[in-house]
């Protein structure tokens, strides 16, 4: 990159982004899949595989999506609110962008009450203007309809806007939608999130607040 980008709001991903939502999803998958006679996944695999956004559960169930996939909301709905936890780093970088005054919003990929109620478990409903999650009908990442429909809820161009994410569903959405797109690397190579987009990548959500904070003042 090697002009400064012009940011006026950040739009984030929230599982592996900002939040650790992933033991639930890890134990109710594999659940599931055990349940129909199919190898478990590790839990990188899992991450990797939610992080493309593409996945669905079509391709792990095929015929059996609709039953599978109800059968593992029943397991991950039973106490995936017990289990969440903020990335180290997520709640200072919140706060600093809601004392700048810098419009926040979340896409992700999860369903949008259990995002909403994630968000609200954390206490963190103040730190957003909008949450676009997925609902029938919407289109998820890589798609970049959510990210574009956050940039128009916070009245912002996408030119003037940041996507941060982990996977590169995050990273593929934000740049067909021409939105700036920052990864953390994680469960994908700095590589991965690159050829999919990715403008800048980080190591931490700690390395993407100090490099904010040269660009927002």
């Amino acid at each position: 990159m090697t002009q400064k980008p012009h940011i006026k709001g950040v739009l984030l991903d929230m599982d592996g982004t900002l939040v650790d939502a992933f033991p639930p999803i890890i134990n109710a998958l594999n659940r599931t899949l055990e349940e129909y006679g199919m190898a478990t996944m590790t839990p990188k695999e899992i991450k990797r595989h939610t992080g493309r956004g593409d996945c669905g559960m079509t391709s792990l169930f095929g015929e059996h999506k609709e039953r599978a996939t109800a059968r593992f909301l029943e397991l991950h709905d039973a106490d995936y609110l017990k289990q969440i936890r903020a990335i180290e780093g997520a709640e200072s970088l919140l706060s600093w962008l809601r004392s700048k005054a810098v419009p926040t919003a979340i896409v992700t990929s999860k369903g949008q009450y259990r995002a909403e109620a994630q968000i609200e478990l954390l206490g963190w409903q103040d730190y957003f203007q909008t949450i676009v999650g997925k609902i029938d009908g919407r289109a998820e990442k890589p798609s970049p309809e959510p990210v574009l429909m956050a940039c128009e809820t916070l009245a912002l161009s996408p030119g003037d806007s940041i996507m941060i994410g982990d996977g590169t569903a995050d990273m593929k959405a934000g740049s067909r939608a021409g939105v700036l797109t920052a990864g953390i690397v994680d469960s994908f190579s700095k590589k991965e999130l690159e050829d999919s987009g990715a403008s800048i990548c980080f190591n931490s959500l700690i390395e993407v607040h100090e490099w904010l904070r040269k660009l927002i003042v």
